[in-house]
């Protein structure tokens, strides 16, 4: 897949837009809240930080399995990562997002919304129609997703079970179902 990044371009994303900027061969998001520039670059899956991904999905076993099939991306402040998407290409129009975690010391300043939002537009950039992403059926994850303009699309009943060694739990309740997400680039013109 040739990357959609234009070469010593530097994109600048807003809740409303994305423009092209000549600049360095960065590229730079920068959050609504508070303004604080977040560097969001592609990186080698070898160099991304499992620790970080292990917030998103808690087996090492299954990150290790897609992240060599992935591209993957890390969202820094002060030259500090606090954030971390992998993105896999089924098709030329369809990407799943397999894990994206932001620190927890970060979490709730937008800096998943501004990093979800920089994907969202890459892989649109990439000529994907379809962005999808599984997670658990309750939980802060459905309203991320949602904000973003993704739908539940399908349920994949007994997914936490069947596909993962041990029990997963989210605020003392065990996860049995994944909600499937998608946001279809046709609806939503960005």
């Amino acid at each position: 897949m040739a990357s959609p990044r234009l070469p010593g371009s530097c994109y600048y994303y807003t809740k409303s837009s994305v423009s092209a900027i000549p600049t360095f061969s960065r590229i730079l998001g920068v959050m609504q809240q508070n303004h604080i520039p977040i560097l969001i670059e592609e990186t080698s899956p070898r160099e991304i930080d499992i620790d970080l991904l292990l917030l998103a999905d808690p087996s090492v076993k299954k990150i290790r399995s897609y992240l060599p099939r992935s591209k993957c991306f890390t969202a820094s402040v002060d030259g500090r990562v606090i954030g971390a998407c992998v993105v896999q290409r089924f098709d030329a129009r369809k990407h799943e997002i397999m894990s994206i975690a932001v620190h927890p010391d970060k979490q709730m300043t937008g800096v998943g919304s501004t990093l979800l939002g920089w994907v969202i537009q890459f892989v649109r950039k990439a000529g994907a129609h379809k962005l999808e992403v599984g997670t658990g059926t309750f939980g802060y994850q459905l309203a991320f997703y949602q904000r973003q303009g993704f739908r539940v699309t399908s349920i994949d009943r007994d997914f936490f079970i069947t596909n993962y060694d041990e029990r997963v739990f989210e605020d003392g309740i065990q996860l049995l179902d994944m909600l499937r997400l998608t946001f279809d680039y046709q609806e939503n013109r960005v």
